[in-house]
């Protein structure tokens, strides 16, 4: 595939800080064996995840954002890989495929681009060629009933995100129609006009096309809503949000119950569970807040969400852990470290329950 590195054992060994008595997640996690197509390779894999990393920056800086998404995979990696593999996650049902690289395209715009605007169109151009890129990865992915498990770049990844598993999944029978839900923590609602592609749009454009049906956001900033998509998500039956206002200064409800009702919006179809980084307090990204929810509220929330929704994908994006403006944060890669973590581990047991629900029932 363009633009995209796949790692071999070799790669993983070598983030991993091997430890006598102990045995670490990257001695345990599956990788693409030699010699073997992705199609195969899937098709064989016993794996139920299939975590690849989007390390990019080019949807933000198309929607007028500081660059830096393209640096928190790496770190992440690091961490997740050390991480203890034992009964509480072990491994064994992760496939870490590897990451894409678009720097060509960032290097391309830079050395031939003039002035503001002439880079920001330039940029929304190179937007669709990454569309393209992570659509056809997601699509191979979910056509084999796997889960991805997506990391870093801009929030524009949503939109090839929904596209590419709302393929894969009609391809592979399960969906009727090629469309899927979402649920998104989020201080925005990345649901801009379609003006050109970029990292406030994703869900406007999986919307427009067809493969998003329905659509609600948790935590949404009121200080950040436009009028405009505000009037947009208020009259059509299938977007809904939770501000963090009514959430956590109104305590209109608690945040339990606002995961609740994104969940009970979205359940009679496959949704993708998605969370930007941007909206839990003081955590590096393009748009950090002062004022935001806890990296214990953003552990909640995938947990409950991996465990009650029909699960179409992980994403998780736009955090950093060194901005274009200098600023630097190197936790950033721990704490989605956690948030993977957390859902693979609540997925599994939803899982594990629900195969032991239909054997009852067989036998019954």
């Amino acid at each position: 595939m363009k633009h995209f590195k796949f790692y071999n054992k070799h790669d993983v060994l070598n983030l991993t800080r091997i430890r006598r008595f102990e045995t670490k997640l990257g001695e345990s996690v599956h990788v693409l064996p030699e010699k073997t197509d992705l199609e195969t390779a899937l098709q064989q894999s016993t794996a139920k995840y299939v975590v690849f990393g989007i390390p990019e920056d080019i949807g933000i800086r198309a929607n007028h954002g500081t660059g830096g998404a393209d640096s928190a995979w790496l770190p992440f990696l690091s961490a997740f890989l050390n991480l203890q593999s034992n009964d509480f996650l072990n491994g064994e049902e992760i496939l870490l495929l590897g990451q894409f690289n678009f720097t060509e395209l960032s290097e391309l715009i830079e050395q031939n681009a003039y002035g503001y605007e002439e880079k920001i169109d330039a940029y929304r151009h190179a937007v669709v060629t990454i569309d393209d890129a992570v659509e056809e990865l997601a699509k191979i992915i979910s056509t084999h009933n796997k889960i991805p498990i997506a990391i870093g770049g801009g929030h524009n990844n949503a939109y090839p995100l929904i596209k590419g598993v709302a393929k894969g999944l009609h391809k592979a029978g399960v969906l009727p129609l090629a469309q899927i839900n979402c649920i998104n923590l989020d201080a925005h609602s990345d649901f801009r006009p379609s003006e050109g592609r970029h990292s406030g749009n994703g869900f406007r454009y999986a919307e427009e096309d067809g493969y998003m049906q329905k659509y609600c956001v948790v935590g949404l900033h009121e200080n950040y809503l436009p009028q405009n998509v505000w009037l947009d998500i208020v009259n059509n039956p299938f977007l809904d949000f939770i501000t963090y206002e009514d959430i956590f200064i109104l305590e209109k409800r608690n945040f339990i119950q606002a995961i609740a009702h994104a969940i009970s919006f979205t359940e009679e179809n496959f949704t993708g569970i998605e969370l930007d980084l941007d909206c839990i307090e003081n955590t590096l990204s393009s748009a950090m807040t002062p004022s935001g929810i806890l990296p214990l509220h953003a552990r909640q929330y995938v947990t409950l969400a991996a465990r009650e929704s029909q699960v179409a994908y992980l994403h998780i994006c736009e955090g950093a852990t060194r901005l274009a403006d200098g600023r630097s944060d190197d936790s950033t890669g721990k704490l989605i470290s956690y948030l993977v973590s957390d859902f693979v581990k609540a997925h599994e047991e939803y899982s594990d329950a629900y195969q032991a629900e239909l054997r009852k029932e067989s036998q019954d």
